[in-house]
Order: structure tokens, then sequence, then C-alpha cells
């Protein structure tokens, strides 16, 4: 399964609990040849809004491998009080919105 396919189980999984977007970050053109710059270096692909809170998800296939700055990011989110990890399957991104999803 690709990291895209994976990434869209849990957005529709995690829209039962709450608002899923995903964070598009890097480059891309416009129709008339501008390049706009998207999103933080690092940031985690999906957010999840929950009632009262906000958790920051990255998704990463079994053998994906998580680059220093989405590293960065997390710790970040995690320092701010907010919930933000890794999820590798649909399990493990309902296990980080955790019981609040109830």
């Amino acid at each position: 399964m690709s990291e895209t396919d994976l990434q869209n189980e849990i957005r529709c999984e995690l829209s039962k609990y709450g608002v899923v977007v995903r964070m598009n970050t890097g480059f891309f053109q416009t129709f008339d040849g501008r390049t706009v710059k998207c999103g933080i270096k690092g940031m985690s692909d999906l957010l999840f809004i929950g009632q009262g809170y906000v958790a920051f998800i990255e998704v990463k296939t079994p053998i994906g491998r998580i680059r220093p700055e989405q590293q960065r990011f997390l710790a970040r989110m995690k320092s701010m009080g907010h919930i933000a990890g890794v999820a590798r399957s649909v399990d493990e991104a309902v296990k980080l919105i955790g019981s609040r999803a109830d």
C-alpha cells in the first residue's frame, strides 16, 4: 500500500471522530507559471480537529522513514501540549487521537 492510500484510509476513519485536514506542503506552479510555496518544513501530513483538541499526524508506511524536520515538528507540537505522532496504520492513527475521540 502506498503512503497516499494509507493516508486516505486514515482520513476516512478519523472523519468519524472529527475534522481531518490534509496539510499540503512544498512547491507548486500556478496556471500562469508562478511558483508558490506552502506549508512549514516538516509539517505533518494530517491535522485532526476533535472536540476541544487537535492532533498532528505524520503518515508513514511500515517501512517509511521519518525525516529529521518531521521529527522536530512533532516534538514542537508535543511541547506545546498537542497530540502529535506517526501513524503507520489506521489503528495507530485512531490510537493516536486516543480516548478524546469518544
